[in-house]
């Protein structure tokens, strides 16, 4: 299958039901800090809301919680790679995408044969603390080249200005938090990021 060019990442299900019905067709849930029963119940809330929409979820960490409710996709950081057990992702049938930052990361992931892999942050970030300041895109072009047909996800400090540019430097998607979700409309920001990337 092939993945939309837009991928918001949103933190509830509150997010989808409001952003769903506008046409988005990939989406990640990123919970953080949250009770187990509460991260299963929300896992759970968003795979039946992004299957009725006829989207593709995908569940950032939550590995375990992920094969347990049958969902189809996971991304996992750096770190939550070491505590996964990839195989059992593997043979459950969840398709992987993971972060990268450095040579080191890519080698490693592509090792794993994931089904995208994602850079970042391509612009300066507010919505975590990395040791990363910016990878710009020439990064971006690099990074293309060296996982060839593999999904690229352009991420970090993305807005819909930015995204022509991501696009041109050989990012197959881009994806965008703040910039949605710290807009004083962030219905009418996610139409502007439709149109700039359908």
């Amino acid at each position: 299958m092939t993945l939309d060019r837009f991928y918001p990442i949103f933190d509830h299900s509150d997010w989808l039901r409001r952003m769903l019905p506008l046409g988005i067709r990939l989406v990640q849930l990123r919970i953080k800090d949250q009770p187990p029963e509460s991260v299963r119940e929300e896992i759970a809330l968003s795979r039946d809301l992004c299957r009725a929409h006829g989207a593709v979820l995908v569940v950032n960490d939550h590995w375990q919680e992920a094969i347990e409710l049958g969902c189809d996709w996971l991304h996992l950081g750096q770190e939550d790679l070491d505590s996964a057990d990839l195989a059992a992702i593997r043979r459950a049938g969840i398709k992987l995408g993971v972060s990268t930052h450095d040579d080191d990361e890519l080698e490693r992931v592509l090792a794993m044969a994931p089904d995208y892999v994602a850079l970042g942050p391509v612009y300066p970030t507010i919505l975590k603390k990395m040791k990363w300041h910016q990878q710009g895109l020439p990064r971006v072009s690099e990074w293309k080249a060296r996982v060839g047909a593999v999904p690229l996800v352009a991420i970090g400090g993305m807005t819909v200005e930015r995204a022509s540019g991501a696009f041109a430097a050989g990012a197959d998607i881009v994806s965008a938090v703040t910039d949605i979700t710290l807009n004083a409309d962030p219905e009418a920001r996610l139409r502007e990021w439709l149109e700039a990337t359908r």
